[in-house]
């Protein structure tokens, strides 16, 4: 469904990504590991259209998408719930899903909010509650509702699990695994190896702007050099 080959990207003077490839197959999860500043979030904001490459393509659904606005990329599928959530705090819960879906037709939104609170019930019972007063962990919830409520194909969390408890995040990494059941293929982003590899298709190793290595999620769960260096073992 989505594959980056060889893309360069650079952050002023910096060099973010450097001929980073890679493929995310439809209806599977991805999973991409790596240490902090290592590009992750780059890669993300590429393919969304954020950033802009100096140097490969990016491919989606069979078409190339590099040099797209982000609103052309969001209409064809693609949908992102970045870092730290990034909720509109002094809206409702039912205003911060109803922006997610600014691209969908009124007479289908009523059908994606209900799928969302079937999902998040917590969000049902809240709607009407300024979302900045929700605990972490239900906005991390509300974050990935409302990316959901674009109905997306290409489903990219950014580090979903940051800042929460670990009773928390159990919770969001089994709703995430629920989501790629329902056939939303997704691409994560996350500092937890562990916990992101344990639900992964597939994983990929990024460092220094580069896929290093990659494989079945559960496969590098039990590499020697992934265990050592990213799971403490």
């Amino acid at each position: 469904m989505l594959r980056l080959d060889e893309i360069t990207v650079y952050y002023g003077g910096a060099l973010a990504l450097e001929n980073a490839s890679l493929t995310a197959e439809e209806n599977m999860l991805t999973a991409i590991i790596g240490p902090n500043g290592a590009g992750k979030t780059t890669l993300l904001r590429s393919i969304i259209g954020l950033k802009k490459i100096q140097k490969g393509s990016i491919w989606f659904a069979g078409k190339r998408i590099d040099g797209l606005s982000p609103c052309e990329i969001v209409k064809m599928g693609i949908s992102m719930c970045p870092e730290r959530r990034r909720i509109l705090p002094e809206m409702t819960v039912l205003e911060n899903l109803e922006v997610g879906a600014y691209l969908r037709k009124k007479e289908e939104i009523r059908e994606d909010l209900k799928r969302v609170f079937d999902l998040f019930p917590v969000l049902e019972e809240r709607k009407g509650q300024l979302a900045g007063t929700l605990s972490g962990g239900e906005q991390q919830m509300l974050a990935i509702g409302r990316a959901l409520m674009s109905r997306p194909r290409l489903l990219m969390l950014d580090e979903p699990s940051l800042g929460l408890s670990p009773l928390m995040k159990n919770n969001v990494f089994k709703k995430i695994d629920e989501i790629r059941k329902e056939g939303v293929t997704i691409l994560l982003v996350e500092q937890d190896a562990y916990s992101a590899l344990k639900i992964a298709d597939k994983g990929l190793v990024l460092e220094n702007g580069r896929v290093v290595l990659e494989g079945e999620g559960k496969s590098l769960l039990q590499n020697e050099n992934v265990r050592r260096a990213y799971l403490g073992i």
